[in-house]
């Protein structure tokens, strides 16, 4: 770009020779073009959305035709019509951004027309990231033809221009093609070993994009075959060889990755980082010292691949690139779905993380304020080996940060933990990097300032430092994984953890042993006998944690502990393992953190209780010893009938149940209710003929018992027709369990957890089911509930509490007396409307409040926190200021909704029918 005037005039020197030269065949313009091969030639043929440029154009119609009448164009637009963009008018009402630096002129007494257009910026700014601009511009990237129109004769010249948010940005269709092109020529010239695989297929059943870049096969083999599962197994083995320096040669492997395609660097940097190692033999860049001073560093990649493998995720949500998109096609933030991993791409690319164990991982965003580069603040979560990772994690963030700094236009850079105070957390392992990091990785959120071609160079050298800082500290950082691993092996609990780990004040608060001498316990244990509440919730966890790299087990013989008899096949997780820290931070209860001032996002992750299974917890050293074995896949129970009846019952315990309902209903199968408790059943079970149960138990896991006295079951209306009003979870949970998503007009109940009551839908007879806060807010604000009234501290509070349940409803129905469950928006009902019925309150005890951040939470103890009543109209009003479906991760909840759903019908029949 910087040469370009020079080149120009070189150009045109050569071509004014050319034009002297040849002769001038006729000055009749369809002559011409019949006879001339006449073009229009620019001096760069692409423009960009982000940085001015200025374009040399020429071109010769063979005679001097009149300059004002030639008509320059745009993609068909005159040049005048293409205007800035102005966010005051919302439109395009600015002035033109394509104009001429230098006005069309013949060059001396030829008939070539020479100009330079200047191409500004179509929004005004280099920095696209503002939403209301990220939502605008792709329809603006493409190719245009560049035009000049002789007036009198309509003889056009054109070329074609593309048009893009800076040059290296790739659309989602034209990845793989690039991605194809570099390989095959790395493969042809350099030899270089790349492998290309799909991790996956999102939702919408396009490819996730993975390539490994490594020195050859064998060491992409010895790695995940030899060097890992070592270090998993005996960390000892190779810190004693490293140490000895007897480990000879080895490679780690640097993970790059995107989550959100719409911050879109994250991509196209990883193009342009795997094309330098893909095809250079040495990759030159500029960084700064320590004292600022700027320094090349010059890598060899030929010598870096005898120490790393390049592991690159273009993008984990392909469906967002394409729709221009943070969250996927569900409607989900897959950056919030690595612990939960309810979506399906999350599930591929976790999975893919745990089996590689990166060193170093790479997570590339934008947009903040500050070129920002973790390690984050406090607080911390304890499952860290934090002592560990820290340092290293601070140096490398500092070479990453030095890079980008050096070789683009931003002076500055952040380190969360060095220069903020707070809200930048890593408590949660829902992000990607910390998800890494507790598998051993040294794991970086970057964020760019803006969306522009500077950011796209801070991050491509981000990742370069990175990997200039790996190959230069290799040994060290590995020795610094193998330890971490090792603490988990040998059970370890290092107090030296315990001296990061602060709360909002800064005192070192470490670790919450309670009574116990150790964080982490010796085991956990879920049952698969009468002990567990829901075997297949327990089944799913046991498929979870071994495929996201934990060890899993099973007895082999009846085993007691602690007074507890445990029988053969008992689900152990031992907890001497090198992935214990990820383990515990899924299993565990979790931190009541409500101290701080501000937090980045939820933090509970819970699954025992948010998935509602039962897990026990052993401290006793070696209770299983000799009593296991390996499991290498989950095992899921199966549906059993033990007698022939003509009608059973399926009890209402899991969301199994409720989607086998759903099935039968919709094909148009008779389904009733048990309004009354029975032999081994209870009120809200639902009752199914003998053959339409025979053709649907081998599909779900139910739990069946036969039912002889009918008289206490009444007759469900039939499918419900469910409108969601409110967050895409409620949709992806409604349509998991099976229910039928249709239009508010045509609903029979009305799901709601982001506030849109539609009071006229609930006057004409629609129930109305409303989920959290903003719901609550909504129902007061709207009047339709006499009595009613709620509070809150703040809409982003969130809380585990131990709650007591109603018995004798049935939306409660398959729920104990005493629940621990979920609430997200700090909210709580505090005038409960005359006639209503109260369903879940929370408890009252010292240790109501399990985990979560939530100042101010005393306010809610012993608070109502659902119930349920009828308006004049006939419709039923649920409310729960608990959380139902938050991220599709609170599976133990789910049947709450599903009762208000299916059992609307008889909840109008038990207190009148609609009129």
């Amino acid at each position: 770009m910087m040469n370009w005037r020079k080149s120009i005039i070189t150009f045109l020197s050569v071509w004014m020779l050319l034009a002297v030269a040849l002769p001038i065949q006729s000055t009749n313009a369809e002559s011409i073009v019949q006879t001339t091969e006449a073009e229009l030639t620019t001096s760069i043929s692409t423009v960009s959305m982000t940085e001015k440029r200025q374009m040399e154009v020429q071109f010769d119609f063979g005679e001097r035709v009149p300059l004002e009448k030639i008509d320059w164009t745009f993609g068909n637009k005159p040049l005048e019509e293409w205007k800035t963009y102005r966010s005051q008018d919302n439109g395009y009402t600015g002035d033109p951004f394509i104009t001429f630096a230098e006005s069309p002129t013949y060059i001396g007494d030829s008939t070539t027309v020479t100009a330079v257009l200047e191409f500004g910026l179509l929004f005004g700014t280099d920095n696209l990231a503002p939403r209301s601009i990220r939502v605008l511009y792709p329809s603006f990237i493409g190719t245009y033809d560049l035009s000049v129109t002789n007036s009198e004769t309509a003889e056009t010249l054109s070329k074609e221009i593309t048009y893009n948010v800076y040059d290296e940005y790739l659309t989602y269709e034209q990845l793989k093609p690039e991605l194809d092109k570099i390989t095959e020529s790395a493969q042809s010239e350099n030899d270089r070993f790349i492998e290309y695989k799909s991790l996956g297929q999102s939702y919408e059943g396009r490819d996730i994009h993975f390539i490994t870049l490594a020195k050859n096969q064998e060491a992409v083999d010895k790695y995940l075959n030899d060097t890992l599962p070592t270090a998993l197994e005996n960390p000892a083995e190779l810190l004693q060889k490293i140490e000895a320096g007897t480990i000879g040669d080895y490679q780690v492997p640097i993970w790059f990755n995107n989550i959100h395609p719409d911050e879109v660097e994250g991509i196209d940097a990883q193009v342009e980082i795997f094309r330098k190692l893909a095809q250079d033999d040495e990759i030159t860049f500029k960084t700064a010292n320590a004292e600022g001073e700027e320094e090349e560093i010059t890598i060899n990649v030929e010598e870096a691949l005898e120490h790393v493998i390049f592991l690159f995720n273009f993008t984990h949500n392909p469906d967002g690139r394409v729709h221009n998109t943070r969250a996927n096609i569900n409607g989900f933030d897959l950056n919030r779905d690595n612990a939960f991993q309810t979506q399906q791409e999350s599930v591929y690319v976790t999975e893919e993380i745990a089996k590689w164990s990166p060193l170093s991982f790479l997570d590339m965003h934008g947009y903040v304020s500050d070129f920002l580069i973790e390690p984050c603040t406090p607080p911390h979560n304890p499952n860290f080996e934090y002592d560990l990772l820290l340092e290293n994690m601070l140096q490398q963030a500092h070479a990453m940060g030095q890079a980008g700094v050096a070789n683009s236009d931003y002076d500055s850079y952040a380190i969360p933990y060095e220069d903020y105070e707070n809200g930048w957390d890593d408590m949660t392992p829902a992000y990607t990097a910390i998800y890494s990091m507790l598998h051993g990785s040294l794991g970086h959120t970057i964020e760019v300032p803006g969306l522009n071609q500077q950011s796209l160079y801070a991050m491509v050298h981000t990742g370069l430092g990175a990997t200039n800082f790996v190959l230069e500290n290799k040994n060290e950082l590995f020795s610094q994984q193998l330890k971490l691993f090792k603490r988990g092996v040998d059970g370890e609990d290092n107090r030296s953890v315990d001296e990061l780990l602060v709360n909002q004040n800064g005192d070192i608060i470490g670790r919450d042993r309670g009574e116990n001498e150790n964080f982490f316990p010796e085991y956990y244990v879920l049952p698969m006998n009468e002990l567990q509440k829901n075997k297949w919730e327990a089944a799913e966890m046991v498929d979870y944690l071994i495929r996201n790299g934990v060890k899993v087990e099973k007895t082999t013989a009846s085993v007691e502990v602690d007074g507890v008899v445990y029988p053969e096949g008992t689900f152990i997780v031992p907890m001497k393992q090198a992935k214990r820290g990820f383990a515990n931070a899924v299993l565990y209860q979790g931190d009541d953190i409500s101290d701080w001032n501000a937090m980045y996002d939820a933090i509970v992750v819970n699954f025992p209780d948010l998935r509602g299974f039962t897990m026990t917890e052993i401290r006793s050293e070696d209770a299983f010893g000799g009593v296991t074995s390996v499991m290498e896949a989950a095992e899921y129970p199966s549906t059993s009938i033990d007698k022939n009846k003509g009608h059973y019952v399926l009890k209402n315990v899991n969301n199994e149940t409720v989607k086998a309902v759903n099935e039968l209903l919709h094909s148009g199968s008779k389904v009733s209710i048990a309004t009354a408790d029975g032999n081994g059943y209870s009120k809200g079970d639902y009752v199914v003929h003998r053959n339409d149960l025979h053709k649907i138990k081998d599909n779900y896991y139910l739990e069946v018992v036969p039912i002889d006295n009918m008289s206490n079951v009444e007759k469900l209306a039939g499918a419900p027709k469910v409108a969601v009003v409110g967050s895409g979870a409620s949709r992806f949970v409604l349509q998991q369990l099976g229910f039928e998503i249709t239009s508010v007009d045509e609903a029979d109940v009305i799901v709601d957890d982001t506030g849109r009551v539609n009071k006229e839908a609930i006057a004409a007879g629609t129930s109305y089911i409303g989920i959290g806060g903003r719901a609550l807010q909504a129902v007061k604000q709207s009047e339709i509930l006499d009595g009613f009234d709620f509070k809150r501290t703040n809409f982003s509070h969130e809380g585990l509490l131990k709650t007591n349940v109603a018995n004798d409803s049935f939306i409660t129905s398959g729920y104990e007396t005493e629940e621990v469950l979920y609430g997200t928006t700090g909210s709580w009902i505090t005038a409960v409307p005359k006639g209503a019925e109260t369903l879940i309150e929370v408890a009252t005890s010292d240790d109501y409040f399990v985990a979560g951040w939530w100042p101010g939470k005393e306010q809610v103890m012993g608070q109502t926190w659902a119930i349920t009543t009828k308006v004049k109209s006939g419709s039923n009003v649920t409310l729960f200021a608990n959380d139902l479906v938050f991220r599709a991760h609170t599976e133990h909840s789910y049947r709450l909704l599903a009762n208000a759903i299916l059992l609307d019908d008889v909840q109008e029949k038990k207190k009148g029918k609609k009129p």
